[in-house]
């Protein structure tokens, strides 16, 4: 899987948003808030064709957590990014 190359993470303020820059006028339905460790993955596989597997060593290898933990929280992400239409 591979994220969609047209979006872009913007980092304002303490928030994370994802937006389409080649949008011509604003959507905010658009706009997709991460927090800092989804921002953090998102710029570790930005631009990169990834596996769940990939995405779960990424964050064992960045963070104090458990195997089942890493499994449970990239499962989680990844759906929401397919869910939200981020994946190419």
């Amino acid at each position: 899987m591979r994220l969609k190359d047209d979006l872009v993470l913007r980092h304002i303020g303490e928030d994370y948003i994802i937006v389409e820059p080649g949008q011509d006028q604003i959507d905010l339905s658009k706009v997709y808030t991460l927090n800092e460790t989804a921002a953090w993955l998102w710029e570790q596989l930005k631009g990169k064709d990834f596996s769940l597997e990939e995405v779960v060593a990424a964050l064992l290898d960045q963070y104090e957590v458990d195997q089942e933990t890493a499994e449970q929280d990239a499962a989680a992400l990844l759906a929401l990014f397919r869910e939200q239409k981020l994946l190419a």
